[in-house]
């Protein structure tokens, strides 16, 4: 019988300890993080993004619970699978343009099949990715075959153990090994302990707690809100295919994407202090004050249809200099 994943866990997480990191080895991770992020950016694959919508990510969030997995494994393999099946799309689009070249009606009978291949083991992949993520969390509870077999099996799927294991062979050829990207989370949890470096005396666990709460709700309705942000951006309440188009940087900035979370939960834990931290999280990343005044109008709006930060800080933009990470105070 396949061995299951402990309902409890041997020990308890404390979560992430603040205070306790020398500044020179914050500053090089924040140098690090964000230069990971511009760099994702300027690949950036027309199609990011196509594969966090709501329903993959709920499912991903839902099995990650089920497993007793920590956060990060989470926001892990929604980045992993989005990663490998944007490649495995281009790989096969790539493959069916080389190979075919005859008669357009095996054209359509080849990309038909391709499909089919790709929705057929897309259940598959997404345990495989959930898999590796348990593994690069360095947690307690890794996702073994036997409990992912189990699962895979509920669900009627006949994979055998082979199968599973060359599945995560597959995702990790696809990725070229290269699978321990850094999540959203990650920016979170630094910038945090950065703004505690800096001074911002706020109580870190309840902020940090807020925060992943936050953070999973803006995974799970990521269209509607960034939907909210591109109208406010442009103004317009119709954007043009173009303007879309070019906002996907705006969607896949992971540092936009921490500043904005931490603003809006310090506004909803400890408004007194929301634009002392507004101004801190400006001159640590070099995004605009409006930018994150922004960002927090837009998750605030789908969480309870508030307007508050908007009218609390109506004038509060700035410019961001040329070098976004600003040394550490």
């Amino acid at each position: 019988m396949g061995s299951q994943v402990q309902a409890a866990p041997r020990c308890c997480d404390p979560g992430p300890a603040f205070g306790e990191v020398a500044s020179e080895i914050i500053e090089d991770t924040l140098i690090r993080l964000a230069t990971e992020n511009e760099q994702y950016l300027s690949e950036l694959s027309g199609q990011a993004g196509c594969f966090k919508e709501p329903q993959i990510v709920e499912f991903i969030f839902l099995l990650a619970e089920k497993w007793h997995l920590d956060q990060s494994a989470r926001y892990q393999a929604v980045e992993l699978l989005e990663r490998f099946m944007i490649k495995q799309v281009e790989q096969i689009c790539k493959s069916s343009r080389e190979n075919v070249k005859s008669r357009e009606q095996e054209q359509d009978s080849s990309w038909s099949s391709l499909k089919d291949q790709i929705y057929n083991t897309f259940v598959l992949r997404l345990v495989s990715c959930i898999q590796l993520a348990s593994k690069l969390s360095l947690h307690y509870n890794i996702v073994n075959s036997d409990t992912a077999l189990k699962f895979l099996q509920s669900l009627k799927y006949s994979y055998t153990k082979q199968e599973l294991l060359e599945s995560e062979l597959a995702v990790l050829r696809t990725l070229h090994f290269q699978i321990n990207v850094s999540t959203p989370l990650a920016y979170v949890e630094l910038l945090l302990e950065v703004l505690g470096h800096n001074g911002c005396l706020l109580p870190a666990k309840p902020l940090h707690r807020m925060c992943m709460q936050l953070l999973d709700f803006s995974y799970l309705t990521r269209d509607t809100i960034y939907d909210t942000l591109l109208k406010i951006a442009i103004e317009n309440s119709t954007p043009s295919k173009l303007q879309v188009a070019k906002f996907l940087t705006v969607k896949e900035d992971f540092m936009l994407l921490a500043v904005g979370i931490i603003s809006t939960s310090v506004f909803i834990l400890n408004p007194g202090h929301w634009k002392q931290v507004v101004e801190h999280l400006n001159c640590i990343t070099g995004i605009t004050s409006q930018s994150i005044l922004e960002f927090s109008y837009a998750v605030l709006k789908h969480i309870v249809g508030s307007t508050t930060p908007k009218q609390h800080c109506s004038n509060c933009g700035t410019k961001a200099p040329e070098n976004r990470i600003m040394p550490l105070k």
